[in-house]
């Protein structure tokens, strides 16, 4: 039996874990309620973007779609580590959370790269 989840799956998922992280972020004061909403926009924009990919008119569409949705999941990323960084958050706390966006970030990359390189055959 596989264990493949399908990347509007996991994007999802991923956005739900981003808004509770924001959502613990944002009950503290100053700078974690700062950050805890760049995070989410960054962070449910990926999912969001994947989903608008699904319905792409075109190739050059779907790579467009899902370009935005990397950009987005390397903001998280920094989002992310930047919490950690100025100790606002253990890595400890975090670092499934930062795994899974490394991982969606490898398969959106992979995707798009793939969709070009049909383009070009």
């Amino acid at each position: 039996m596989s264990n493949y989840i399908p990347i509007s799956d996991r994007t999802f998922e991923f956005a739900v874990r981003i808004t509770k992280l924001c959502s613990y972020l944002d009950k503290q004061n100053g700078t974690p309620r700062l950050l805890a909403n760049q995070l989410f926009r960054a962070g449910t924009s990926i999912g969001a973007n994947i989903e608008e990919s699904r319905s792409a008119e075109s190739d050059k569409d779907f790579i467009s779609k899902q370009s935005i949705a990397l950009k987005e999941a390397k903001e998280t990323r920094y989002w992310l580590k930047l919490l950690i960084k100025s100790e606002i958050i253990s890595e400890s706390q975090i670092d499934n959370l930062l795994d899974e966006c490394e991982q969606l970030i490898k398969i959106i990359a992979k995707s798009i790269v793939t969709t070009k390189e049909k383009l070009n055959k």
